[in-house]
């Protein structure tokens, strides 16, 4: 894959490029094409020269310029304008004004099995298209949506390119099930998006409330992510060829601040004769390669479309990145006089993927600047230390790779057995395969060397099957339009993996590929071989669903639906819910007449959706095997018969408006109850003999607000500027738990073991980070303070007891000395657009934030304070929050920081080439930036919320497989760099 990828990255561009720039010599025609309305000029104008693929573009101005052959008829398109045809005959210069077309302009919106004209919806939906997305380097479709949508928070922390971004709808919908929106591509429910590459994606719809996303049942908690992928050209549209490749540089834009080798020599530390910038030397420029292929086309009765793209994406840490090929198809056929249409899709992606060690950039920070990479005789320098090892050793002695492959492809057929009456089928499948390797040397301090050499492998598959019938019934009678839609709806999905760790190898030749060479087998020891494995039941759900919209006199609107359905996964006694959802919208100008205003709607939904336990047999008794004494099984945990799903009742308010030609925008006002989490509590061992059950238990309660905006602020000529701002708040409060109180996210090693910073309580909001306050430092050891040596910290005596202590663990400070001092949370987070047009020329200047969150910088906690003694193994963090004196390192108010930031997060300047050629419909070239600048107070790496708290880890060891949903606001030290990234990309379109 790797050697096909660099023949075609090198050559691809190459040949469409000079494609692009061949002309044909035939009849030359130019002219405007104009509004019949205003007569301004309409930029982007299909412009075909009927029966032939020969066509362009009409630029910024309306202006066009084609060449055509002999007896030539054009024909004109353009979204909200009727179709034109005109004959050229022998003019060379044809000016054309197109006639608005109202129907064209009613704006179909994707919902739950179906869609709906945009006026008609009474729930909160969003839909982007092509035009709205965020541009330059993506490589994850989530990317595209980042800062677009008011109430989707979609974060990846420093952008390593082989991590999934936490993505967010209205906050935290769950605490034990999938906090992540469910995703459906062309009506498959749960595709991957992962086999989705962001050049195929025509658009996106959010359904962000309950009465839009009940249709979905008990997966529609966390919000609902329509994709809608590119198809084939319209009927009689003949073939046509497009490419889109860039080349793209990221570098490093935002590295810890740590002492150089000078300043760690001033302060005292372990001069070992070498300068090392170890935060450069294990840095780069990674260089991203992207080339997309796509050929659509269409006959009188078939349209298809095929894309490939790949992708050799590298991160800024040496060795990161991926290598991956992702193809697309997509066929539609009409037959038995239109009345049946078949739709496929099929979607494959190749993975491999290079994750390279992010604790390398961690230890960078730390390890001694004064010391070597190497000695003299290549062995790699290190020091027998705790919690210290070289990074560049890390990186080139150690592998971490991976493989995944996934497939998923569906039939749907539309049959129309009545004018309004049709039929629908959908059957899919989805197929992902992963094999993950890790491989730490027998020289490797880290992780390998005490183990001999150490080797972890773990495979997975995961599939699903979908299949769904339903019916969809209009009818229009005198004033009032129904819509009705039924249907049915089964899906079936397993899930199997393997892990095997082994140590003592005989030599790293082979590393993880040869397992049965791992003394570990040989030495009888059950304890250092480590093998598990698992396998799910089928997981069923089964549901019936129906909705109804009803329009009256193009004002009143009505939607309501209902879902009953049934999962595998819950108790037998609780298998079955029912989801129902309605909303009712007024058209106010329908019945009234304000002048300044062109839209005036209020909408009000309610839904009730739920979610589902990640895990499977929760419901059942789970036994362990234990080779300690000969071998036993113990029961680990009780089944629980009434385990159900977790249920969120919400209601929206909702006012679309437009104030004159320019402004528009909507406010969106939401309450939600989210109730019956699905966790694991401790049980009576008198009733339940293994002391655990999965049960449903707590509450929770957001209140937020939404407010988009979009105003064409400048239409003067050929200059256009039209700006857009997306705006979202919310506080959610736990109602009840499983405890009344605790604190969690352990700060961990070293020295700080059972320090917790968040606090969950009953009655109060959710990120809250809690602790002791700072107020100076010991200078002569006052016995008012529970350490007795100068340098430490002295915490404020909050209650006025006159006994300060600095309590850790999960006691929550008995003296009453911890307060929040923080919120993880922000009050805020908003995304502003700006798109500029002038002539050929165009620039998209994306700006997003985040303001009232704070983060717990565990780098300053950890490594700020100077230590005469530790400042002669690890060296230091240096910020301008420093205190002077302190030399114990203990968390406190001290190192939580306010993260409010403002970016620059993409500018993008691009030029659409006129065209004279036959061959070639559009040549558009770009340049990007991201991430240009970072407006912020925060001192560490990144300034962007940390929605679930990864969990320490130290000394090497491993960090935790789950992320805590409750303790948002803790910015471990193993975070990815952030960076800048340069790009340089070509939109080419061939007839």
């Amino acid at each position: 894959m790797t050697k096909l990828y660099l023949f075609v990255r090198r050559y691809l561009a190459v040949f469409l490029v000079f494609g692009a720039l061949v002309s044909f010599a035939q009849q030359s025609v130019s002219g405007k094409v104009t509004g019949a309305d205003d007569g301004s000029g309409i930029p982007g104008v299909n412009i075909l020269e009927k029966g032939t693929t020969n066509g362009t573009v009409s630029d910024s101005d309306g202006n066009y310029r084609i060449s055509v052959g002999a007896n030539a008829t054009l024909v004109f398109s353009f979204v909200g304008y009727a179709t034109t045809e005109v004959s050229v005959g022998s003019q060379s210069v044809l000016n054309v004004s197109l006639q608005s077309d109202v129907t064209a302009l009613s704006e179909v919106v994707v919902t739950g099995y179906g869609s709906q004209e945009k006026k008609e919806i009474t729930s909160a939906v969003v839909q982007l298209t092509s035009k709205d997305f965020n541009q330059g380097n993506v490589n994850d479709p989530t990317q595209l949506l980042q800062g677009k949508v008011a109430g989707l928070s979609v974060y990846n922390r420093g952008g390593d390119p082989n991590s999934s971004a936490t993505v967010r709808l209205r906050g935290i919908s769950t605490v034990g099930a999938n906090v992540a929106p469910l995703v459906v591509v062309d009506g498959v429910i749960g595709a991957s998006l992962d086999n989705v590459d962001p050049n195929d994606i025509e658009s996106v719809n959010v359904l962000k409330d309950g009465s839009a996303a009940a249709i979905y049942g008990s997966r529609g908690s966390s919000g609902v992510i329509i994709v809608t992928t590119k198809k084939g050209s319209k009927k009689g549209g003949g073939v046509s060829l497009t490419y889109n490749g860039y080349a793209a540089a990221a570098t490093p834009f935002r590295t810890l601040p740590s002492m150089t080798a000078s300043e760690y020599k001033a302060a005292g530390g372990n001069d070992l004769g070498s300068e090392t910038d170890w935060q450069d030397e294990v840095t780069r420029t990674g260089m991203s390669y992207v080339n997309n292929v796509a050929i659509s086309g269409s006959t009188e009765h078939t349209s298809f479309r095929v894309s490939t793209n790949f992708r050799n994406v590298e991160g800024i840490l040496e060795g990161s990145g991926f290598d991956q090929i992702n193809t697309r198809a997509n066929l539609t056929h009409s037959a038995l006089n239109d009345k049946l249409k078949i739709d496929m899709n099929m979607s494959l992606t190749n993975r491999e993927s290079n994750f390279s060690f992010n604790e390398a950039l961690r230890y960078a920070a730390l390890f001694n600047p004064t010391a070597p990479i190497r000695f003299d005789n290549g062995d790699y320098y290190q020091a027998i230390l705790f919690d210290n090892f070289n990074p560049v050793a890390i990186l080139e002695q150690n592998s971490n790779t991976g493989k995944r492959k996934t497939m998923n492809y569906n039939f749907k057929l539309d049959y129309s057995i009545l004018d309004n009456l049709v039929v629908t089928a959908n059957y899919a499948q989805q197929y992902e395969d992963n094999i993950n390797q890790q491989y730490y040397s027998r020289n490797s301090l880290f992780r390998g060397l005490n183990r001999g050499g150490l080797a972890q492998k773990y495979t997975s598959d995961n599939k699903f099957s979908l299949f769904e019938a339903y019916a969809t019934y209009n009818a229009a009678f005198g004033k009032s339009n129904l819509d009705v839609t039924g249907g049915y709806s089964y899906q079936v999905s397993q899930f199997e993996d393997y892990t095997t760790q082994l140590g003592n190898f005989p030599s790293d030749a082979l590393g993880s590929n040869a397992l049965e060479t791992a003394g570990d087998i040989l030495s009888g020891l059950p304890s250092l071989v480590n093998v598990s494995s698992s396998k799910s039941p089928e997981n069923k759900i089964e549901a019936v669903f129906a909705r109804f919209n009803y329009t009256f006199d193009q004002g009143v609107f009505v939607n309501a639906s209902v879902r009953r359905e049934g999962a595998s996964k819950l108790g037998e006694d609780n298998r079955y819910g029912i989801f129902p959802a309605a909303g009712v919208g007024v058209d106010f100008l329908r019945y009234m007449d304000i002048p300044a205003m062109n839209t005036l709607k209020l909408r009000v939904g309610y839904g009730v959706t739920g979610s589902l336990p990640n895990d499977s047999g929760l419901s059942q008794d789970l036994y362990g095997y234990s080779f300690s004494n000969g071998g036993a099984v113990t029961k680990t945990r009780d089944g629980n018969k009434d385990l159900k799903w977790e249920q969120k009742e919400e209601i929206n308010l909702g006012v679309d408006f437009g104030i004159g030609k320019k402004l528009s925008g909507s406010l969106e006002l939401y309450t939600r109850n989210i109730s019956d989490f699905i966790l694991d509590v401790a049980v009576d061992q008198a009733t339940f003999p293994s002391g655990r059950q999965t049960q449903n238990a707590g509450e929770l309660k957001t209140n937020g607000i939404e407010l988009a905006l979009n105003y064409d602020a400048i239409q003067l000529g050929a200059v256009k500027w039209n700006t857009g701002l997306v705006l979202s708040s919310y506080s959610t409060e736990l109602k009840s738990f499983i405890i009344d109180a605790q604190t969690r996210a352990e700060l961990g090693a070293p020295g700080q073991n059972g320090t917790n910073m968040v606090r969950v309580a009953v009655g109060e909001k959710l990120g809250q980070i809690w602790g002791p306050v700072f107020t100076g430092v010991t200078v002569d050891n006052p016995a008012t303070t529970d350490r007795n040596e100068a340098g430490s910290p002295i915490f404020a005596d909050l209650n006025g007891d006159g006994v300060v202590k600095a309590a850790q663990g999960s006691a929550l400070a008995p003296d009453g000395d911890f307060k929040e001092l923080g919120n993880g949370i922000p009050k805020m987070e908003y995304g502003w657009t700006n798109q500029v047009t002038f002539k050929n020329w165009d620039l998209n200047a994306f700006f997003r934030g985040a303001v009232g969150h704070s983060l717990v910088n565990n780098f300053r906690a950890f490594y700020e304070p100077i230590d005469p003694g530790a400042i002669n193994s690890y060296n230091r963090i240096t910020t301008d929050k420093a205190v002077d004196g302190l030399t114990v390192a203990q968390y406190s108010s001290l190192y939580v920081e306010k993260a409010s930031f403002f970016k620059l997060d993409n500018i993008t300047l691009g030029y659409n080439f006129p065209m004279a050629s036959k061959g070639v419909r559009n040549l558009r070239a770009y340049f990007s930036v991201q991430n240009a600048f970072v407006i912020t107070d925060y001192s560490g790496i990144d300034p962007e919320p940390v929605l679930a708290d990864p969990g320490p880890s130290d000394n090497g060891g491993f960090q935790p497989a789950s992320a805590d949903v409750l303790a948002p606001g803790i910015d471990r030290r193993n975070s990815y760099f952030q960076s800048r990234t340069f790009t340089f990309g070509v939109n080419i379109g061939f007839n």
